[in-house]
């Protein structure tokens, strides 16, 4: 009888954990854990419901699986909403990722941490995983506070910095841009997009392959997850619309947005990921093949 290797997921109803979830093979017994209803139902996948702010919940959860690996992906990830409820946003992306490391540390097992492009402040790209980072907005203050809990980590921790993912949602709903744009697009509306935020867009399903891989291996420190190509959102969503089928005049270039209560956005965060390429057998890919990926796995029904 094959002994699985056993893996929490937190954030399981989110759009990154879905694809983890969604690919994790035989060799996983995955325990995805959500505040939500469960997603998907099937062997060698437990699906646990609780407020992931409950230190008890989890200390209860670890003891009883004793995982191999987390994959780490729940946090509060609305920019403006975050600079606005700054207390609720902390407890969460620094607080939730602090007990987790303290998890980590007492049972051994491999923790990999979802964090961001937006750690810097977009006018040195692009970045290696050795750039110091540089917030300028309070969202991007605690993944670069959560960063530091999990490298105290050493050996036992990947920081795997996620550029802009793009995509269909594997499981649920998920908060996918494409997926609004798409519906934009096929409602003949137009979609505003920054004409001057530069990022190195990677698809969702090379991301979830890529930290499966990282939870799986002896890997560590930080990773960037990223694509080949540097664009604009502007040009990017262009590529979007063009690859399916409407018309580039539906992209609208939005300038630099200075409503109240908007967070500062970085100007250029596009990613390295040349250290991906070197460790890593799933391999990072342009945005044409990022979106061929999805249009693939689209097709493919989740069991």
């Amino acid at each position: 009888m094959t002994t699985r290797r056993k893996l929490i997921v937190t954030g399981a109803n989110g759009f990154v954990a879905g694809s983890v979830v969604a690919q994790a093979g035989e060799e996983w017994q995955v325990h995805a854990v959500s505040r939500g209803e469960p997603l998907l139902r099937r062997d060698q996948l437990s699906w646990h419901t609780f407020d992931t702010e409950s230190p008890e919940a989890l200390t209860r959860l670890f003891l009883e699986v004793k995982p191999d690996a987390l994959i780490h992906t729940a946090a509060m990830a609305d920019i403006d909403f975050c600079q606005t409820h700054r207390e609720s946003a902390y407890a969460v992306n620094v607080g939730l990722t602090r007990t987790l490391v303290d998890l980590c540390r007492a049972t051994g097992a491999k923790l990999v941490f979802c964090s961001t492009d937006t750690v810097f402040d977009g006018e040195h790209a692009p970045y290696g995983e050795d750039a110091q980072p540089g917030p300028i907005n309070f969202y991007a203050e605690t993944k670069v506070a959560a960063e530091q809990a999990v490298a105290c980590l050493g050996a036992q921790a990947v920081i795997a910095r996620l550029s802009l993912v793009i995509g269909l949602p594997v499981l649920g709903a998920g908060n996918s841009f494409l997926a609004r744009m798409i519906a934009s697009f096929t409602d003949g509306r137009a979609v505003a997009v920054p004409e001057h935020e530069v990022r190195t867009p990677v698809d969702v399903i090379t991301v979830g392959r890529a930290l499966l891989e990282l939870a799986a291996g002896r890997h560590h420190g930080i990773f960037h997850l990223a694509g080949h190509d540097r664009l604009s959102r502007f040009a990017m969503a262009q590529r979007i619309a063009a690859r399916f089928g409407f018309a580039k005049e539906l992209v609208l270039a939005q300038a630099v947005a200075t409503a109240a209560g908007r967070a500062a956005r970085p100007r250029d965060v596009a990613l390295r990921n040349a250290k991906a390429g070197a460790e890593l057998e799933t391999p990072m890919r342009t945005l044409d093949e990022g979106l061929s990926l999805i249009l693939k796995m689209s097709e493919t029904p989740v069991l």
